[in-house]
């Protein structure tokens, strides 16, 4: 069997930003499909990636996975990685995954090692966007508990992203979170993400705050450049850390684990190189007792089922996320995405990733160009804090 064709698609999913799907085809008839992260006004970047990487896999065997990743970094990119790269490496690398399920009659995590569960658990995300006031928080968490979830996330810092923030930022967030709690009780998990944006001197004091609402993890308090950092803001604030989304490929992790920065990792499999990429990360991290919580600001139909395949492989996995506003559009372009109940996705039993898409609902919603954003300008940045 060899590869044909891989081509990209870039669609609007009716919310926020653009999805990129990648089908790759073979000359016995067998495709596969994968996704790629995108982020706002970066998808350009992605799909030039996959349309100049694409045809170097024509004629090449789709189950040569691993090879396929090491020529696309060590030959194609020669060794000068770049977000947009892991992006289109990991469309590309799920799909040829879908291609080995599919062709061996087998679910991809068979292929992987077998299972180490029947369902993965599942948080939602995605049902926070956009809201300003606590009691807005409050009465939309209720919302997503009644739907039967029992971890959210969210971020309880408003904008701008800055490493200092001024105090009231600090009350806002506490604020919000003691709503959240309020409104749903002990028994849910709330997940708090901040997107690496802190210095360890607000997070730490901040983090502290936020414990008390006997939080299931604090994401991302600074960014993954910062190791040290991040193991000082870890060893403080008494709640398991959490960082990886923004990091690719094994070796980029290597230095979080050395330097116990966090007590869960999150990597993305649409960017972090792909399936075996993501299952590779967990087994590092395995062997220094960190969990895994996989990372998914990805659609709930191609990135989501490679994600569920690549976790029931991993003995250290604990749980991953689900963006609510993505489901509709889900139904829209695929028959079979997978669904969560009661907080769980029960494992698909379908040769490949067990999800299809439909090429023609693809071609009905294609991507749009993002409107200029309103960044800031030095006249709106306060003078100290």
């Amino acid at each position: 069997m060899k590869i044909t064709k891989v081509t990209s698609y870039t669609v609007h999913p009716g919310w926020r930003k653009n999805l990129i799907f990648v089908k790759v085809e073979t000359d016995e008839g067998i495709h596969g499909w994968g996704e790629a992260y995108s982020q706002y006004d970066r998808d350009r970047a992605v799909v030039a990636q996959l349309d100049a990487l694409g045809p170097y896999l024509v004629g090449r065997s789709p189950f040569d996975i691993k090879h396929f990743t090491q020529f696309a970094f060590d030959d194609y990119a020669a060794r000068r990685g770049s977000v947009e790269l892991f992006c289109a490496v990991s469309g590309i690398e799920q799909a040829l995954w879908d291609i080995a399920g599919k062709a061996c009659g087998q679910p991809v995590y068979n292929l992987l090692g077998g299972r180490c569960r029947d369902r993965v658990r599942v948080y939602a995300n995605g049902w926070s966007y956009g809201l300003k006031e606590p009691a807005d928080y409050a009465r939309a968490a209720e919302k997503v508990v009644a739907q039967g979830w029992t971890a959210l996330k969210l971020d309880p810092l408003p904008a701008p992203w800055r490493t200092y923030i001024p105090r009231e930022h600090e009350e806002r967030a506490v604020r919000v979170i003691k709503a959240v709690r309020e409104a749903v009780g002990p028994g849910v998990d709330i997940l708090i993400d901040q997107h690496r944006r802190l210095a360890p001197m607000h997070a730490i004091r901040l983090d502290k705050r936020l414990a008390e609402f006997g939080l299931y993890w604090m994401e991302e308090s600074c960014a993954a450049e910062y190791p040290d950092e991040l193991a000082a803001i870890r060893r403080e604030i008494g709640v398991p850390t959490v960082i990886g989304e923004a990091t690719y490929t094994k070796t980029g992790f290597r230095p979080l684990l050395e330097k116990r920065a966090a007590d869960i990792l999150n990597p993305d499999v649409a960017c972090c190189g792909g399936i075996l990429e993501l299952k590779e990360i967990a087994a590092m991290a395995e062997t220094f007792l960190v969990a895994v919580s996989p990372h998914n600001y990805n659609s709930t139909v191609v990135a989501l089922a490679a994600t569920v395949h690549a976790s029931a492989t991993m003995p250290n996995f604990i749980i991953t996320e689900y963006f609510l506003p993505f489901v509709e559009f889900g139904d829209r372009i695929s028959r079979n995405q997978l669904k969560p109940g009661n907080g769980y996705i029960e494992l698909p039993t379908a040769p490949g990733l067990g999800v299809d898409l439909d090429e023609e609902a693809l071609k009905q919603v294609p991507g749009k160009p993002y409107s200029p954003r309103k960044f800031r300008h030095p006249a709106d940045e306060p003078g100290g804090i």
